[in-house]
C-alpha cells in the first residue's frame, strides 16, 4: 500500500496470486480458456470430416463466437441479480452438460450447432458474472493487475490450445476431445464452488426497486451514454476492431508474401504474443504514468500497421505486428478502469453491454477488411485499417483525456 501523499505504486502479480480466491479463478480460467480451443479446432475439424464443406467448418467455428453478441446485453444482467458465484457455477455445470452431449459420436449435425449455440449462450452472463465477481474480491491496481495476469493468462492458454489442438485431435479424435472441454467446465464449475466465498447480490440506491429485465438494460446503456468518462473508455476498449484485421488477413497475407501454412500461423500469433510481452513489460510502470499512456498506446496498436504499405517480407510484418500486439498492453488497464467506474448493481449489465459492443466491433472490422482484401492487396488493407484506427483511436483518446481535466 502506498503512504498518504504518496502516489500509488505497481501491484505485483505476487500479491495478486496472494489472494486465495483469485488463485482458485485463475486455475479455473485456464483450464476452460484451453478446453475452449481445444474444441473450437475439434469442432472445425469434426464437422469438416462429416461434410466436408470448408463453408460449413468456418461457419461452425463462426457459431463459438456469434451467440455473446446476444447473450452479453440479453443475460449480461442475471449477474446484478443472482449471487454472482452461483451463477458462475452454474453456467459452468451447464456447460459440462452441454459440451458432454456434443461429446456423444454419431451426434447428428443440426444438433451440435443447437447445442453449441445453446452452450455459447452462457458465455455472456458467466463472464459478466467473472468480471463483476473480480472487482467486488480486489480494489486499486491490484484488481487491474488481476485483469492484465487473465489476459495474459487468457491469450497464453488460448495459444496453447490453438498449437496443440490439431495435435490432441489427431491422437484421440474430436469427440474424446469434446469430453475433455466438458470436463474442463466441471472442474471450473467444481473450483469456482469450493474457492469462492459468495457475496450478497449489489443492492442499488433503492433495494426496494428492483428494475425489470428491460429497465435494466436501458438503464445500463444510459450509464455509459450519459457518463462521458465510460463512454470514451468504451470507445478505447473498442480501437481492437481496427488491429484486429491482422488476424483475418492473417493467411491471405502469407499466400502474398510467399508464405503457406506455417507463416500464417506465426502471423496469427504475432499479435496476441505482443500483447503478453507488452502487458508484462507494462505492468511494472507507476499506476499514473500507465493511465497517461493509455491513449498513446491505443494510437499506436494501429499507427505501426501503417508500415504494411510498403508491402515488407513476412520477417518485417511479423515485427510490426508483434509491435502492435505490444501497443495494445493498454487494453487489460482500460477495461479494469471501465469496471471500477460502473456502481456495483450495475456492472453485470454493463460489462455484457461492453463485451457486445468489442465482439461487434471486431466482427466489422474482420468482415470489411475480409472484403476489402479481395479487391486489394491484404497489405495496403491492413495499412488501411492502421490509417482509420489512428483516427478513431486519438479521438477517443482526447476525448477520455478531456474527462480528465
Amino acid at each position: 500500500m502506498s503512504r498518504p501523499g504518496q502516489p500509488e505504486r505497481s501491484a505485483t502479480y505476487a500479491e495478486v496470486f496472494a489472494v486465495a480466491e483469485f488463485r482458485w479463478s485463475w486455475v479455473a480460467l485456464v483450464g476452460s480458456v484451453i478446453g475452449d480451443q481445444l474444441a473450437r479446432v475439434a469442432l472445425s475439424i469434426l464437422v469438416f470430416d462429416r461434410t466436408g464443406s470448408a463453408g460449413l467448418s468456418a461457419l461452425t467455428y463462426a457459431l463459438t463466437l456469434l451467440p455473446d453478441v446476444v447473450s452479453g446485453p440479453l443475460l449480461g444482467g442475471l449477474a446484478d441479480r443472482l449471487p454472482r458465484r452461483r451463477l458462475m457455477v452454474t453456467c459452468d455445470a451447464a456447460r459440462a452438460v452441454l459440451v458432454g452431449l456434443m461429446a456423444i459420436p454419431g451426434v447428428p449435425l443440426w444438433i451440435l450447432c443447437v447445442l453449441l449455440v445453446a452452450v455459447q449462450m452462457f458465455a455472456g452472463p458467466f463472464q459478466s458474472a467473472r468480471s463483476a465477481f473480480l472487482a467486488t474480491m480486489l480494489t486499486g491496481d491490484i484488481y487491474r493487475a488481476a485483469v492484465g495476469l487473465s489476459t495474459v493468462t487468457t491469450q497464453a492458454a488460448q495459444l496453447t490450445g490453438f498449437v496443440l489442438g490439431g495435435t490432441i485431435v489427431a491422437f484421440i479424435g474430436p469427440s474424446q476431445t469434446l469430453a475433455l472441454n466438458a470436463v474442463s467446465f466441471a472442474v471450473s464449475a467444481v473450483l469456482l464452488r469450493l474457492g469462492l466465498r459468495e457475496r450478497p447480490v449489489p443492492m442499488g440506491d433503492d433495494p426496494a426497486a428492483r428494475p425489470s429485465w428491460w429497465g435494466s438494460l436501458v438503464a445500463g446503456a444510459r450509464l455509459v451514454w450519459r457518463n462521458r468518462r465510460l463512454r470514451y473508455l468504451l470507445a478505447l476498449c473498442c480501437v481492437p476492431g481496427f488491429y484486429i484485421t491482422v488476424e483475418g488477413l492473417a493467411t491471405p497475407y502469407a499466400v502474398s508474401v510467399g508464405g503457406g501454412a506455417v507463416a500464417a500461423g506465426i502471423l496469427f500469433a504475432a499479435n496476441p504474443a505482443g500483447q503478453v510481452v507488452g502487458i508484462l513489460l507494462t505492468s511494472r510502470i507507476a499506476p499514473a504514468r500507465r493511465m497517461s499512456m493509455m491513449g498513446t498506446l491505443a494510437i499506436g496498436t494501429c499507427a505501426v500497421l501503417i508500415g504494411c504499405v510498403f508491402q515488407p517480407g513476412l520477417v518485417v510484418t511479423v515485427i510490426l505486428w508483434l509491435f502492435s500486439g505490444m501497443c495494445a498492453s493498454y487494453m487489460p488497464l482500460a477495461q479494469a478502469t471501465f469496471v471500477q467506474e460502473i456502481p456495483d448493481a450495475q456492472r453485470g449489465q454493463v460489462i455484457g453491454l461492453a463485451r457486445t459492443a468489442l465482439i461487434v466491433a471486431q466482427g466489422i472490422g474482420i468482415l470489411v477488411a475480409g472484403l476489402a482484401a479481395d479487391r486489394w492487396k491484404p497489405a495496403m488493407v491492413v495499412a488501411g485499417a492502421g490509417v482509420l484506427g489512428i483516427i478513431y483511436a486519438a479521438g477517443a483518446a482526447r476525448g477520455y483525456r478531456r474527462t480528465d481535466r
